[in-house]
């Protein structure tokens, strides 16, 4: 049994410690009242949450929780951050996102709050001609230039770099990253157009000539936009970052040059714990490969956090603004140096001012209002994360190892053995999404069918060809744009007829639950007078168990009469004469809309 420390403290000293299974106990007597006959550890597990990756996170963490030392902030393993000061001084940088050659919105983001910029240069992104136009009015000395260029990126940085040296920009003063990530643009596009060996020589000249400067963007985002689980997304970045490292140490670079060459990017979620524990995860596991390189004081990982678009919705974009701000918290907390909220608006096309302002003033009021970053890694010493971070570490080494004994990065891309398992874990995820375990405020719950919608300019079409992009609300986002499709071509949305059975009491549960339900697909359901009046094919009864034994057939068959060409009933299968299908929590809502559709005949 592991001994506490006498912390000095002796507020409580007059009350007996209280055991562990004292707490188990209590837990039990409540599981107890709800049905579940459980007792002692298991009552504790019966509370405790599967995530993926095999990690499960438990109600209740003690000092007994162990995990390895995190050590100090500033010093090896990193965990607690990659500087001494942490954000303290001042914050972390405030990273906006630019995809269209809009040089007054630059200016504008600069002007109120923005520390760096993120341009997507090439392509569809701003044209490489274009680049010192957009950057006209900017001060190059004081705003770091972060570059997403892909198979461009040498035409781009060519041009950054003349750019320094037109306007006089010092060498030192020059800040950011060109942004060459050869193995991110194959996996977003599945094309090898340019490999590492044609940008080293960037790296060289950064390394000899712009010390501010960094050469290469370890861009762990294709692999989150993929559907892959935290650890896959750390376990592909360490395995893209020591390719990086064998590249340019081949090409003439130190371990430790090479280290100072690499920027990691990183999705942050709404799920805030994860994604704190990520970050320091990813710190820890890139000190250790650091220090297997021989270059243990290099191993310090320059953090990009950025909001996950995976989250992101089009129904309801406004509640877009609450996940952002709570993935904000945590990369903060996390120790990200750089973050970059993505407007609510981003899956809906260019973000306008608004948008743009909301986003940066995200960053801001955590910062200035909350006073976020006063504290260097406040989530350390949490048991709780403190021991997410050790098992999320885990299983990302495992995962980089499976990686590295298939090849490396750029193997098990092409072999598409990255791809599988990414496919894998979203498709156990889309099976939560479905059946709503895992609920999409705005869109799998509490959707408004008559919202207004949110207009926006096309954004420049992304790179395809590789991995796929993925978000949470694709699934029920293609049955809302059913209805749409029916509403515009018939002037109606395709109805359901809600019969509630008896007193408000005993159905008014159930008939928000179907109500809710029926919703998310973009069916509108109809509960006020009769079915005949209703304008509806299908009715849906609602009520409670006891008086679905008395009333359920009879009522089917009264709505068989009256045109219903088919009958649900919300709650639990059973054998009722007369009723089709069962609408229940934990159903698979997206198969159950989808079938109501189709006999509906919306297309």
């Amino acid at each position: 049994m592991t001994v506490l420390p006498d912390d000095g403290l002796s507020l409580a000293s007059e009350f007996p410690d209280a055991p562990h299974e004292q707490w188990q106990n209590l837990v039990a007597g409540v599981l107890r009242k709800s049905g579940k006959d459980v007792s002692g550890p298991a009552a504790e597990d019966a509370l405790s949450t599967v995530l993926e990756d095999g990690i499960g996170t438990r109600p209740l963490y003690t000092a007994h929780d162990t995990a390895p030392d995190a050590g100090l902030p500033g010093f090896a393993p990193f965990v607690r951050g990659d500087r001494a000061e942490g954000n303290t001084a001042g914050g972390w940088d405030v990273r906006q996102r630019h995809a269209a050659a809009d040089g007054d919105a630059v200016l504008s983001d600069l002007e109120n709050g923005v520390t760096s910029l993120w341009l997507r240069v090439g392509g569809t992104g701003i044209p490489v001609s274009s680049l010192a136009t957009v950057l006209k009015d900017v001060y190059l000395d004081l705003a770091p230039v972060v570059l997403d260029a892909g198979d461009e990126t040498a035409a781009a940085a060519d041009r950054l770099l003349r750019l320094y040296e037109e306007r006089g920009v010092a060498p030192a003063a020059a800040r950011g990253n060109l942004g060459a990530d050869p193995l991110g643009f194959e996996a977003r596009t599945g094309s090898p157009a340019y490999d590492l060996a044609s940008v080293a020589g960037l790296a060289r000249r950064c390394a000899d000539t712009y010390p501010g400067l960094r050469a290469l963007t370890v861009d762990a985002l294709p692999y989150h936009e993929a559907g892959g689980s935290a650890a896959q997304e750390l376990g592909c970045s360490l395995a893209t970052g020591v390719a990086y490292l064998r590249g340019l140490t081949e090409a003439g670079l130190s371990v430790t040059e090479a280290c100072a060459q690499l920027e990691f990017r990183y999705a942050a979620t709404a799920d805030q714990f994860l994604t704190i524990a990520k970050l320091r995860a990813a710190r820890r596991l890139w000190a250790r490969v650091a220090e297997a390189c021989g270059a243990p004081e290099a191993g310090a990982q320059l953090q990009h956090a950025v909001t996950s678009p995976v989250m992101m919705t089009r129904r309801d974009p406004w509640v877009n603004m609450l996940r952002t701000t709570v993935a904000t918290l945590a990369a903060g907390v996390g120790g990200a140096a750089s973050v970059t909220v993505l407007p609510f608006d981003d899956a809906l096309g260019l973000p306008d001012a608004f948008a743009r302002r909301i986003a940066r003033n995200t960053s801001t009021i955590l910062i200035e209002e909350s006073h976020l970053a006063r504290v260097i890694d406040p989530a350390g010493g949490s048991w709780y994360v403190e021991r997410l971070t050790d098992e999320l570490a885990h299983a990302a080494w495992e995962f980089f190892q499976g990686i590295e004994q298939a090849g490396g990065q750029e193997a098990a891309l092409r072999s598409g053995a990255v791809g599988e398992r990414l496919a894998e874990t979203w498709a156990a995820r889309s099976a939560k999404l479905a059946t709503r375990r895992e609920p999409i405020t705005g869109v799998s719950e509490f959707p408004l069918l008559d919202e207004k919608p949110v207009d926006r300019a096309p954004a420049p079409e992304q790179p395809t060809g590789g991995l796929p992009r993925v978000r949470r609300d694709e699934a029920f986002e293609a049955l809302r744009a059913r209805s749409d499709a029916h509403l515009a071509a018939t002037g109606d949305r395709p109805r359901v007829y809600l019969a509630a059975l008896g007193p408000a009491a005993a159905h008014s549960a159930r008939l928000a639950f179907a109500a809710n339900l029926f919703r998310t697909g973009g069916i509108e359901p109809v509960t006020e007078g009769t079915f005949e009046e209703s304008g509806a094919v299908e009715a849906c009864l609602c009520s409670s168990d006891a008086l679905y034994e008395e009333t359920a057939e009879a009522t089917a068959a009264e709505l068989r009469a009256a045109g219903a060409t088919h009958v649900l009933l919300a709650g639990r299968p059973a054998r009722y004469a007369g009723v089709d299908a069962y609408a229940f929590a934990g159903c698979d809502a997206v198969a159950l809309l989808s079938t109501t559709l189709d006999r509906m005949g919306v297309s």
